[in-house]
Parts: C-alpha cells; structure tokens; sequence
C-alpha cells in the first residue's frame, strides 16, 4: 500500500507526462504482481464496489477526529473532497501497517457484506495505521471514486516501457471482461491466450475537433462525410454465436440492449461493428435525452423497451470473417459493412441494425450545408474521415474529424452558486441559473434551467466569487441563493423537453460562454425563447440508408 501510495502521489502532484510515464513503469517495474493486476484495474475504472455510504463515512471521520458534525461539514464544502478531509481531520497515530495494496482490496470486496458495526471498526483500525497519503488513497478506494490524472492510453504507455510490449497490444489485452481479483499479470499482460479474446473489443479510435478552417484539410474529394449521431458509441461482437456490446467507456453494457440478440444468427461469426446507439421510436431517430431513460438501469423493463425502442447506426467495421481488418483504408472496410448490411438486411427490413449513411461532395461548400441540417437529424455535426485512413487507437488528429455544429446560446441570470472542487475549492464556481417566465398571475419570475461550471477565466472566477460572497440572500446546506444581478450567455449542444426539470427542459453539456456585463437581468431571455431554441425535428423514417 505505501508503494501504491507513494505513486499515487507522485502522479497527482505533476502535470507533465514524461513524469507520470517514468513513475508508472518504475511501479510496475518494482510491485508484485498482484499488485500491478489491482493499480491496472484502478486506473481503468475497474473498482471494486463500493463498501461504505458517503454519510456513514462522514459520521465516523467526525467521531474518530473528535469534531461536531456541522464542523466536518463545513470543513469537506471547504476542502472539495470527502476523502483528502478525512486524511485532514484524524489524528495522526503512530501506528503502520505493512499490508500490501492487494489485501486492502480483498478486505475491502469482503466488507461490503458485513454489519456497520464491522465495517465501522475496520474503518477506525485503518484509519488510525495510515499516514497522510496513505489515508487519503485508502478512503478513495472505499468511496469507490478513485479518479486520477491518468488516461488508459498514459498506462498502457508505462506499461509498454516497463514490460517491452506494444502499447496497441497491451490496449487490446486490457480491454475486456476480465476480473482483477482473479486474473494474474501474467495471463493479463504477458501471456497470449487467443480464448481470452472472445468477447474482447478493440481499443476505440477517437477525433479530434476541426480547430481551423475546414477547407485546411485540403482535397475534399480525399474525405468521407457522415454524420455525428448524438447517442452512444459502441463496438457490438458476434463470436462463438454469442454477441457482446461494450461502451466507448470499457463498460459492457449486453444485457442492457436486449434488442441486438435478434442479430445473433443472421450477422455472421467474426464481426465486430464500430456503431452508435440511437433511440429509435416510431421510425424516428431521437434525442440523446430519450436514450438517458435506458442509460444505468440496472433492469430494462418490456414497457421501456416499447417506450424506448433503440437501434445500432454502424458505420464502421473493425472484424470480418474472424480477421482485424483495422489496418485496411476505411473505404474498403466500408465496402465490406456495406455488403453485409445489404446481405442481412434483404430478408428482414425490421432488424435494429441501421447503416449511417456516408456523403460525397465536389466542395466543401456543400459539406457546410449539410452540417447546416444536423439538427433537424438529431446529429451534433459531422465526421470526417479520410478515405485511406486505417482505424487506428485512441485520440490522433489527422485522419479523422468532428466537425460540430454551433452551440445554441440563451442569456440567463445567476440565482445559486456552490463552491468548486480540486483548485477550485475555496472559490465559488459552480453555478445555477435561470430565465424568466410569466407565472400564473401573470408576474415575471426567474426559473431556473440549467447548472454550469466552466467557461470563465480564474479571474472571473474570483470576481463572481467575491461578489457571490457578498451578496448572498440564504444558504442550503452548501448551496447559496444570490442576489439576481448578474447576466451570463450559456452555450450547450442539444435542447429537449423534460419532465425531470422545473423549467421543462433539458439541456445538453451546458457551460458558461462569457459573462454579460453589458445586459441588465431584465434584459436576459425567457423560457419561451429557449422552448423555441427545441428544433422542429425531421421525421427519419425506417430506411434502410445505403451510401
């Protein structure tokens, strides 16, 4: 645990990756085995579940360290994060402990299972064995919010420098469904087991956003146009007469999308299928907001498939006749999904396996045009992809990109403020705002619709903070009603109605665009402008689209 400790900090303490590159491969040069298994599955959100609730832990902390509960609060609002206060309220002891990463976690996977009065004796003996950082390392891993400045693609780098392997190679080993409680390093990393690869996916390729003119691309006849489907990215595997979907996230998601079994059979063994998946009621396609109701339940109910019905937008496949074809120019590997589609598709129109229809254009004019319609499609944008390109790992500009269309934009006014987290702790940064709208005796009222948290310069945060502190009219908990005063414009990708909101509506990745200075709160819109910001949405029928 002090080695993992000792890295852990190491990693959170520098932004530069060379240092995190160095620090990784030194662990997984120096850790046991087991221990190495665990730091992969941490850094790859393969936690194990979490044992403890949030409000059990604040309560014990707070006895443990000898402080009233409201004084414990105060101090985690201040310092942004449950485990770092913790590590910062108990007492040092002289106490240690010698027992290794891997025990940690086995104790903690056995915990779950047993009484609070276990759990909350466990706890005291831990806490009280730990320093500092080990501490706070130790109360991550039992939150079970264990995030670090890391990326798979930064590990498995570290991992290829410690071990000798190919960084792809290694990215393909650790994807998958494999259990880190039960898998040794050496079947994970350095053994070549072709049965471990049976519901494996390949490592996402990723775009990057067009940050120029689009015409710097150059020859639009060497690219492929297609849209940019608002929903969930998928890779769906049919081996072995068995099918798997994984989530852009590693996260394999089969059971939730029980609809794509009525492909098992009919698309053959072998093939795996880069794809979105979309809600599709009534022949149309919908909104991301209507995908949200599948989106973490744990049980998908016949009600809700009927309700929300969804299909696989495939244009993209990495897999054919059991052969990674990755490497082959996109245009071929779109040939070959294309005749499979034509081939599964001519005796049963109502599978839900759909082709995202790729566009040519002589200009790039008219690839503008088209990006101009994404909404009505329910599509962000456009992807653009380079004929010849072969589908590569991860995020690496060149062949690939997303071409977005324009955020939508409304003027709110700032009504409650919460502070921030990380750097941002001391300061309030996190924001609610709202728009105007004529309650039923006819009186202007602000009526909140949306949270935001970025946007603003460190030195605009501290001047809203400043005033937030200021102007403060109540306080909820950690929450601060203000005084209304101040006009932002808020940029968020998609609108659509809502029953879950106040306002009626929910908003896509909403953020701070600039701060209004210029307008007075009155002047800041309604929510009848943004109701008439909901696009009159184009009816895509159930075609069978084929470039």
């Amino acid at each position: 645990m002090k080695k993992f400790a000792s890295l852990i900090k190491t990693l959170d303490s520098t932004t530069k990756t060379n240092t995190k590159v160095s620090a990784l491969a030194a662990y997984f040069v120096d850790a046991n085995d087991e221990d190495k298994v665990w730091t992969i599955a941490i850094l790859s959100h393969r936690r194990p579940p979490r044992p403890v609730n949030t409000t059990l832990l604040r309560q014990w902390a707070s006895e443990l360290s000898k402080i009233p509960m409201w004084l414990f609060e105060e101090s985690y609002h201040i310092v942004g994060d449950l485990a770092e206060t913790i590590a910062l309220v108990i007492p040092f002891a002289a106490k240690e402990t010698d027992k290794s990463l891997t025990q940690f976690l086995n104790e903690m996977i056995l915990l779950k299972k047993k009484s609070e009065e276990d759990k909350k004796a466990y706890l005291f003996e831990n806490w009280e064995s730990l320093d500092y950082y080990e501490r706070f390392v130790f109360t991550k891993l039992i939150t079970g919010g264990f995030r670090i400045g890391v990326s798979q693609k930064l590990m498995t780098k570290a991992l290829s420098k410690a071990t000798g392997i190919n960084e792809d190679i290694l990215a393909y080993k650790l994807m998958g469904n494999w259990d880190p409680s039960a898998i040794t390093f050496q079947k994970l990393v350095l053994e070549e087991n072709k049965s471990d690869y049976l519901s494996k996916p390949y490592p996402f390729y990723l775009a990057y956003a067009i940050e120029n003119e689009v015409e710097d691309l150059g020859d639009v006849n060497e690219w492929s146009a297609e849209h940019k489907w608002d929903g969930i990215r998928s890779q769906t595997i049919f081996r072995n007469d068995e099918f798997f979907v994984w989530s852009r996230g590693e996260e394999l998601v089969t059971d939730k999308y029980p609809e794509f079994e009525t492909l098992i059979g009919i698309i053959p063994n072998g093939t795996v299928i880069d794809a979105e998946i979309l809600p599709f009621t009534e022949n149309t396609i919908g909104t991301f907001n209507d995908l949200q109701s599948r989106i973490g339940r744990k049980t998908v109910t016949k009600s809700l498939l009927k309700k929300v019905p969804v299909i696989l937008k495939a244009y993209d496949l990495l897999e054919w006749e059991g052969k990674d074809i990755r490497q082959l120019p996109f245009v071929e590997r779109r040939k070959l999904l294309e005749k499979l589609f034509r081939k599964v598709t001519s005796n049963n129109e109502n599978l839900p396996l759909h082709l995202s229809e790729t566009i040519s254009f002589d200009n790039w004019e008219a690839v503008a045009e088209e990006r101009e319609k994404s909404r009505e499609l329910h599509s962000e944008g456009l992807m653009l992809k380079r004929k010849n390109s072969p589908y590569q790992v991860g995020r690496k500009k060149g062949d690939w990109w997303k071409w977005k269309v324009d955020p939508l934009t409304i003027d709110a006014v700032l009504t409650y403020a919460m502070r921030g987290h990380g750097r941002r702790s001391n300061l309030f940064t996190d924001y609610t705002f709202a728009l105007w709208n004529e309650n039923e005796d006819g009186k202007k009222e602000l009526v909140t619709f949306a949270k935001a948290y970025s946007g603003l310069t460190d030195a605009e945060f501290r001047k809203v903070d400043a005033w937030i502190k200021k102007n403060t009219l109540e306080r909820y908990g950690p929450v601060r009603s203000v005084t209304p005063e101040h006009v932002f414009e808020i940029a968020f990708e998609g609108i659509a109605l809502s029953k879950r909101h106040k306002s009626g509506i929910a908003t896509r990745f909403p953020r701070i665009l600039r701060w209004r200075k210029d307008k007075k709160i009155d002047e800041a819109n309604t929510l009848a402008d943004l109701k008439a910001l909901i696009p009159t949405i184009k009816k895509v029928a159930n075609e069978n689209v084929k470039s």
